[in-house]
C-alpha cells in the first residue's frame, strides 16, 4: 500500500530549492547590507516575489529586520552577527589575537579592537578597554564601513583594485564631515596606506575618535580582519601615530603568522 501521506520526490526537491534560495538571500544580505529586494532579486536570479517571501521568512525567523523609510531596505540582525561571532571564534582569530592585542594594549593604553571582514564591512568581535577615563568604545557585532576607519582601509589597501571598486561602488556614505566620500581621494588614501603598511582615520567614522589600524592576513596572503588602536581625538597627536602603526602592522603579522602555524 502507498503512504499517501509521504512526501514526493518533487515536494522533497522545492524543498530543498526553497531552504538553497532561502541561504542565497541570507548570504546577499550579509554582503550587500543594507540592500532592497530588487537588487537582491538582481544579484541572485530569484524572481522578485520569491524573493520577497524568503526575506519574510528570514524575518520571521529573527535573521534579518527592515531598515529605512520611504523605502524598505534590509540588514541583519544580531542573532546573525552571533553566529558570525562564533563562527570566528572557531576559525581560531580571537584566540591568536588576544595575546597580541593585550601587549598593545598595555604598551598604549589606549582601546584595542578586533574586526573580522564580513563582504563589503567589517564586524568587531573582540576589544580590549584603555584603562584612561576617556577612552573609545564600539560594542561587538558592530558592522565597521571599509571606506570611513582605519581598520576598513587597512583592509582595502591589500586588496586588488577592482575588488577595492567593487566596493566603492556600493557607495560611500558620510558619517561626518571628514569622511571621505570621493573615489578619487579614497583611491589616494589607499595608496598611501599601501607605502605606509598601515592605515590612519581621525574623526570619519566617529565624531572625536582617531585610531591607527593593520590588516591582519589569512595563511594564503587575503586580509581576513584587522587590528586598530582607537584613540580619543583629545589625546591622538601625530606624532605618535608612527609608533602606534608600527605597533599595529607588527601586531597585524604576529597574528596572521599564529593563524598560519595552527
Amino acid at each position: 500500500m502507498v503512504d499517501t501521506m509521504a512526501p514526493s520526490n518533487a515536494d522533497t526537491g522545492a524543498s530543498v530549492r526553497g531552504a538553497l534560495n532561502t541561504l542565497r538571500i541570507l548570504e546577499e544580505v550579509a554582503a550587500r547590507q543594507p540592500v532592497g529586494v530588487s537588487e537582491l532579486a538582481k544579484a541572485t536570479g530569484i524572481p522578485k516575489s520569491s524573493a520577497q517571501r524568503f526575506l519574510l521568512t528570514l524575518q520571521q525567523a529573527g535573521w534579518l529586520h527592515q531598515v529605512g523609510q520611504e523605502t524598505t531596505r534590509w540588514a541583519l540582525t544580531a542573532k546573525a552577527l552571533s553566529v558570525g561571532l562564533t563562527a570566528s571564534t572557531e576559525l581560531g582569530l580571537r584566540e591568536a589575537a588576544l595575546p597580541v592585542m593585550g601587549r598593545v594594549r598595555d604598551e598604549t593604553d589606549e582601546t584595542v579592537h578586533l574586526a573580522v571582514r564580513d563582504g563589503n564591512a567589517l564586524v568587531v568581535i573582540d576589544r580590549l578597554d584603555s584603562t584612561q577615563p576617556v577612552r573609545t568604545f564600539v560594542r561587538l557585532g558592530t558592522r565597521v564601513p571599509m571606506h570611513a576607519t582605519a581598520s576598513g582601509r587597512a583592509v582595502l589597501a591589500h586588496l586588488p583594485n577592482a575588488q577595492v571598486q567593487q566596493i566603492i561602488d556600493l557607495g560611500l556614505p558620510r558619517y561626518t564631515e571628514h569622511t571621505i566620500v570621493d573615489p578619487a581621494a579614497l583611491y589616494r588614501e589607499i595608496e598611501a596606506t599601501r607605502e605606509r603598511g598601515y592605515a590612519i582615520n581621525v574623526c570619519e567614522w566617529r565624531p572625536h575618535v582617531g585610531a591607527v589600524g593593520a590588516a591582519i592576513l589569512s595563511p594564503t596572503g587575503q586580509p581576513v580582519g584587522a587590528l586598530a588602536i582607537s584613540i580619543p581625538v583629545v589625546r591622538y597627536r601625530e606624532d605618535q601615530v608612527p609608533r602606534y602603526g608600527a605597533l599595529g602592522l607588527e601586531a597585524g603579522k604576529e597574528i596572521g603568522r599564529l593563524l598560519r602555524s595552527e
